[in-house]
């Protein structure tokens, strides 16, 4: 065992004496996820460096004898598995209630550092930022995209009705709407969440702070969406593709380079999902107005994850396109808000030829 592991052995075990008047903890649990090489992926969807970073990012002054990793253990445990107290209270041995204060308590704190982990590039990044959607998309006219955005549902088991209906979305089950912009690295940079699902994506984006305040992106910047947005340019500048059919090679050709780069989103979220399987492909058994905490608190470890190289690759799922992402949305028909004649420059931009073909530069036409 290496010093450094060795160090996180006791660092992982401190005052374990000091909480046994609290609970009888599973020692063998503790002892063979924290005393051995072995891999935690396995049992805490994270590996250990970025446990260890979050473990430092939590405050660890508790007004209570509970040892902060163990907490951190507890609420990782309880994610991993699906949000099951039951489960979470078996593994460790302590009361389903004490599961269930550890878990509010850290997901607390998670969204209080939320704002740390999850937040817009600086002026200064900004360029790095295109430059990666440049790359992704395979065309300069693309170093302007400044993050992609999109609308994901999270199913949930709702409330009794009346509310029941609020939840339920065009594909007739109940979930809350995540929306999140990201960079070309797939890093968030935004998140909304806990509008309900029977809320279209325009609408849920005229909602959050972003749109309502008008401060990302930058000037000069746009973000890139899909056909379930309208094209804007004001209050914030959105580029979405064009809708089929197209009218012609122009519009197709842009189309083309547009789902390269905004298709970074979809793998964030196909990301996150395989991570928390549990939680993402079946419906939280949390009441609704928690749910939004904990699916944020996801979104914060899927950025300390990419910081520390912890790279879990989507599965290969086909994205469903529907209909109404194509061909329902109308495009805002005022042009103070409109981004119609800006995605019109960027598909003329994405045509136009790099340089002369050899045969023309043969002669002068001077």
């Amino acid at each position: 065992m290496s010093q450094e592991d060795d160090c996180c052995c006791r660092f992982w075990t401190t005052d374990l004496v000091d909480s046994e008047w609290y609970a009888q903890i599973n020692i063998y649990v503790i002892l063979c996820t924290f005393f051995s090489e072995a891999d935690l992926k396995p049992a805490f969807r994270l590996s250990r460096d970025t446990i260890n970073v979050l473990v430092q990012m939590l405050p660890r002054q508790k007004p209570h004898g509970w040892n902060h990793e163990i907490e951190v253990a507890v609420c990782l445990y309880w994610l991993a598995c699906g949000t099951s107290y039951r489960v979470t209270a078996d593994i460790f041995t302590i009361p389903r209630a004490t599961v269930g204060r550890i878990v509010h308590s850290l997901v607390e704190e998670m969204m209080a550092s939320l704002h740390k982990i999850i937040h817009f590039p600086k002026p200064e990044e900004l360029e790095e930022v295109g430059a990666g959607f440049a790359r992704l998309a395979g065309h300069e006219a693309f170093r302007c995209a400044a993050g992609a955005i999109d609308g994901c549902h999270i199913r949930i088991l709702p409330p009794a009705e009346p509310q029941k209906k609020c939840y339920i979305n065009r594909k007739l089950f109940p979930s809350v709407v995540l929306q999140g912009v990201c960079d070309s690295k797939g890093k968030f940079l935004d998140t909304y969440i806990g509008n309900t699902g029977s809320v279209h994506d325009a609408l849920v984006l005229r909602r959050s702070t972003m749109y309502k305040e008008s401060f990302y992106p930058p000037a000069g910047f746009f973000l890139l969406g899909d056909g379930g947005y309208p094209c804007l340019q004001h209050p914030v500048s959105l580029m979405t593709p064009y809708r089929q059919p197209v009218a012609g090679q122009v519009e197709a050709r842009f189309n083309k380079h547009h789902a390269k780069a905004r298709n970074i989103v979809e793998r964030t979220f196909g990301m996150l999902k395989t991570r928390w399987r549990a939680i993402f492909l079946r419906a939280l058994e949390i009441r609704p107005l928690f749910a939004p905490k904990v699916l944020a608190a996801c979104c914060v470890l899927h950025n300390l994850c990419l910081s520390t190289g912890d790279i879990l690759e989507e599965d290969e799922e086909p994205h469903e396109e529907d209909e109404e992402d194509r061909g329902n949305v109308p495009d805002d028909d005022d042009q103070e808000l409109s981004g119609n004649n800006l995605r019109a420059r960027l598909a003329a931009q994405v045509s136009a030829p790099g340089e002369l073909p050899a045969c023309l530069r043969e002669h002068d036409y001077n």
